[in-house]
Order: structure tokens, then C-alpha cells, then sequence
């Protein structure tokens, strides 16, 4: 079932199976998704990392993920574009920026307890519910509807992450730099330089990744810049040394050891590994 507005507004959500898996393959710029997993086995390779999915759990996908389908079951998709409801816009009301969608090189994988399984199967029920109704309300009622799941979906996540250990401007700052390392991991390399942008000191950054019990902020920085390698390697025909001055690198050798040091294998031998 898919909703358009009058102003670019797109709003979808859907049953997928083996009978229609490819349009998982559909989404388009400034779309963001979210799969809830049901039954049979899941496996999808995002970003040149397969990934095994088991029922009841839901993981969340911007447009920049570059999805293949291995093998799949059942599974709901929500999926939704800028205009209809702006997650960066709404990120106070939310806190889903360095959360559930822009959350560096980490895929968002949630966990279901049977309590969320309750609350967000009813709210999928009224959104299937509401994309029925052809009034001058349904625009509002959709994205309240898809509020309330993002904002559900951001509890579940920050509990299973140990977000509860830390106060809300903590939180801030985590979340703000993992954003900050998404929009800049090309030319930005170090802790300090986010830091700066943050006005922390790197100490302070880096006793809060310690806090978490979470890996230091250098190798969420690291780990951007490797998702981006793989995803060139993978889905473009760069060469690799284009590839690594994208990345910040100034010579194919460096980009070459730092590709092997993270990946166990050059990035020659990982573009040719299908």
C-alpha cells in the first residue's frame, strides 16, 4: 500500500515475500526504510556484509545502503522519503540522528521483547488501517502513526545499547558525533577534529565512548571509512586508487594497508571475491 502526497510526499508499507522481494531493491533518494523480519530465514548481504536476520527483529536503512537479497521470508516494510516526514527535521522529537539512521558505520539492528512486538504490531495495524482513508487527515495521521514507531524503535535501540548509562546531553553528543562522522569522514580523520566541531576536548569524547562500554570513537571513525571502501569497491568501477583519495588517502599504498589491516585481504582480492 503506497500513500503520494501533493508535494512529493511518499509514505509505503507492504508485506514482502520471495514472490515480491525485489522491491526491496526499489528504494530511491531521500527514501529511508524498515524491515521487521517474520518468519523463515533471512539472509541479505548490505553493504557487502552478509547479515542473517531472524524473526522479530527489525533493522533500519537509509538510501546509502546497498541492499542484495540472499535468501528471505516474510518481513513488513515501511519505507518513506523526505517530505513526508524529515528525520534530521524532527530529530529533537525522535532522536534518531546517529541512532537509528545515521548511525556511522553501524547497521541498526533491533531486538523485539514480546512487550514492543504488542505495542508496535498495534500500530501497524492502525497504519494499514489509516492508508485506507482518502480524507484531508490522512497526511497527518500517517506521520503521526510513523512518529510513534520511530520513536518506539529509538527506545528499544538506546536500551539494547546501554544508552540509559548516560544523561541526555551525553547522549547529545554521541549522537552528534556519530552524525558529524558520517558527513565527514572523507576529509576528517581524527578524534580531535571532531572534537573541535563538538567543543569537547578528545578526552571528553573518549571517556564517553568508554562509558558506553562501546569501541573508541577513532575506530567509529575508521569503520565509516571502510564501510565507504567497501561500498565502492563493491557497487562502483573505481579504481582503487581513486577510491582511496575519496577517502582521504594520498597514495594507493597506505589506502592498501589500511584496507588489508581492517578486512584481512586487499582491496584488489575483495573486489574480485563475489
Amino acid at each position: 500500500m503506497k500513500y503520494y502526497g501533493k508535494t512529493n510526499e511518499y509514505f509505503e508499507i507492504v508485506e514482502i515475500t520471495d514472490k515480491n522481494q525485489e522491491i526491496l531493491q526499489q528504494s530511491k533518494k531521500d527514501e529511508l526504510s524498515l524491515l521487521w523480519f517474520g518468519e523463515g530465514e533471512h539472509q541479505l548481504t548490505v553493504d557487502a556484509v552478509r547479515h542473517t536476520f531472524h524473526k522479530n527483529q527489525i533493522v533500519c536503512l537509509n538510501e546509502f545502503h546497498n541492499l542484495e537479497i540472499n535468501r528471505i521470508g516474510t518481513l513488513q516494510l515501511l519505507r518513506f522519503n523526505k517530505p513526508f516526514y524529515c528525520i534530521l527535521d524532527h530529530d529533537q522529537e525522535i532522536g534518531c540522528k546517529g541512532v537509528l539512521y545515521f548511525g556511522s558505520s553501524n547497521l541498526p539492528i533491533l531486538n523485539l521483547s514480546d512487550k514492543d512486538i504488542e505495542i508496535l504490531g498495534a500500530v501497524w495495524k492502525m497504519i494499514y488501517l489509516e492508508m485506507e482513508a482518502k480524507d484531508g487527515l490522512q497526511l497527518e495521521m500517517l506521520q503521526t502513526m510513523l512518529k510513534r514507531v520511530l520513536i518506539l524503535c529509538t527506545r528499544i535501540y538506546k536500551s539494547q545499547e546501554s544508552y540509559q548509562e548516560l544523561d541526555s546531553q551525553q547522549v547529545n553528543i554521541f549522537r552528534e558525533f556519530n552524525f558529524l562522522v558520517d558527513v565527514h569522514f572523507r576529509e576528517k580523520h581524527t578524534v580531535a577534529e571532531y572534537a573541535e566541531v563538538l567543543n569537547k576536548s578528545p578526552k571528553t569524547v573518549s571517556n564517553l565512548f568508554k562509558k558506553l562500554d562501546k569501541k573508541s570513537p577513532l575506530q567509529y571513525i575508521q569503520e565509516r571509512r571502510m564501510l565507504e571502501a567497501r561500498r565502492l569497491l563493491r557497487y562502483t568501477e573505481k579504481s582503487i586508487s581513486e577510491i582511496g583519495y575519496e577517502i582521504g588517502f594520498n597514495d594507493i599504498q597506505s589506502f592498501s594497508r589500511f584496507f588489508k589491516k581492517h578486512e584481512a585481504t586487499s582491496p584488489s582480492d575483495f573486489r574480485d571475491y563475489k
